[in-house]
């Protein structure tokens, strides 16, 4: 299976960054960020949290859908993940994130 990979981009005046599977399914989406820095240092700040389990928040949607965010060790988030159709799909997620969160950045900005 191929490696995992960040993309990032610019929309506007904003930077956002997305954790792609080697499949090219994502895996994570991070907020918006006012500068190019600020969304490198989430990139930066997944490759580092993004091994340990206590770092992933499993969370329900409105609508009961599972999913999960990733935060940094300071508590804020890094990314949220799509809503998943189970909470055992959400966990293979969260196993993905973990495989491919240390992957190259394409930089489409």
């Amino acid at each position: 299976m191929a490696a995992g990979y960040f993309v990032l981009t610019k929309s506007g005046i904003q930077f956002r960054f997305v954790l792609k599977a080697g499949n090219h399914e994502t895996i994570l989406t991070s907020e918006l960020y006012t500068s190019k820095a600020g969304a490198q240092n989430g990139i930066a700040s997944v490759k580092t949290n993004s091994n340990t389990d206590a770092r992933y928040e499993r969370k329900t949607s409105k609508n009961d859908k599972p999913y999960f965010v990733l935060k940094a060790a300071n508590g804020e988030v890094i990314g949220t993940s799509e809503m998943y159709e189970s909470t055992s799909a959400a966990e293979k997620g969260i196993l993905s994130c973990m495989a491919n969160g240390h992957g190259p950045v394409r930089d489409e900005t």
